[in-house]
């Protein structure tokens, strides 16, 4: 759940980031064994991206999506927060079902270090709170006026930074490093995204995005669960195999190839191709960039996750939890048509 609330807010980079070195330092704590501890590493690193559907920020595929069809903060939202609950209770259901058997159901919670002690700024921790709630509120209210989400996002990381060097006190009582927070950014998925642009107009000038329209007609002509379907499926075995940036970016070209569609089918479409781009990467490590991050953090603290182990797990955990987000999708979105929204 904490893992769905980061994912949420702070995008699947973000949740695999932040979340990943910490259950590590609670599982050393509490000196699980190896098959306990993969169970909630492994956790850890799926529900990043399989709940990484319900608002506009919380992934650069659904932020790349939304900007291209002009969907706005809210109505993205009321669209897929009920679709991504589904997503978190089919995922959880997995893993457990999975992991169930390795993991004890009790251990002592006095290993751990009080909570307030991982507090290293509690000027910045006070702060963020209201921050990321104005964040919230702001995106609901400025997306309308066409102002990019990024100068939203772009505020609140200043006031926080601000806050963190002290600026108003002339760097005076300043605790946390700031270059080495720079310094410490993802900013290889800048220019990972930027690249992925041009790899995507690239292969639309090659034609790939011309089949792939040809196959989204043959799900149109049936109706919308299988357009739901149909994409998603889709766009998820697209996204295990280049990645889904590339991936969403040559869904949505598709989609806008297309002759007009009625609004139901094009939306589950528009919705669909993000679903499939979000969770279809958990099958392969390559599939998202938050999973190459989480591999990566694991790999400087020591643990190492093969591909074939990675493999297993999530052809087994990935397939059952798309169709029922899918399914989700299809059951739900004719709803908030229906409703005027």
């Amino acid at each position: 759940m904490l893992g769905f609330a980061i994912a949420a807010f702070f995008a699947n980079d973000g949740a695999a980031l932040l979340l990943t070195p910490i259950v590590m330092a609670i599982l050393a704590s509490l000196g699980f064994p190896p098959e306990a501890a993969l169970a909630f590493i492994v956790s850890t690193g799926f529900v990043a991206d399989t709940t990484s559907l319900p608002l506009v920020i919380s992934t650069l595929v659904n932020i790349v999506s939304a900007n291209y069809f002009d969907i706005g903060f809210t109505r993205y939202a009321l669209v897929m927060v009920p679709v991504d609950l589904v997503a978190l209770v089919a995922t959880l259901v997995g893993l457990g079902l999975m992991f169930h058997r390795a993991v004890d159901r009790r251990y002592a919670v006095t290993a751990l270090e009080p909570p307030a002690a991982a507090v290293r700024d509690h000027l910045v921790f006070r702060a963020a709170w209201p921050v990321l709630i104005l964040l919230l509120t702001d995106y609901s209210v400025t997306v309308p006026l066409d102002v990019p989400v990024s100068f939203v996002t772009i505020a609140g990381a200043v006031v926080l930074l601000a806050l963190a060097a002290r600026w108003h006190r002339g760097g005076a009582g300043q605790v946390i490093d700031i270059r080495r927070v720079l310094r410490g950014a993802p900013w290889q998925v800048v220019i990972f995204s930027l690249g992925m642009y041009l790899v995507v107009y690239g292969l639309r000038n090659a034609g790939l995005t011309d089949y792939i329209a040809d196959a989204l007609k043959v799900f149109v002509d049936h109706g919308i669960w299988a357009t739901a379907l149909g994409t998603g499926i889709l766009a998820a075995i697209l996204s295990s195999i280049t990645n889904n940036m590339p991936s969403v970016l040559m869904g949505a070209l598709a989609i806008n190839h297309l002759p007009q569609a009625a609004p139901n089918i094009h939306d589950a479409m528009v919705y669909a191709n993000v679903v499939g781009c979000d969770l279809g990467p958990k099958f392969t490590p390559i599939g998202s960039l938050a999973t190459l991050l989480w591999l990566h953090v694991l790999a400087q603290k020591g643990m190492r996750i093969t591909w074939g182990q990675y493999m297993r797990i999530g052809l087994l955990i990935t397939p059952p939890v798309l169709i029922a987000t899918l399914a989700a999708l299809a059951l739900w979105l004719p709803l908030t048509l229906r409703a005027g929204a």
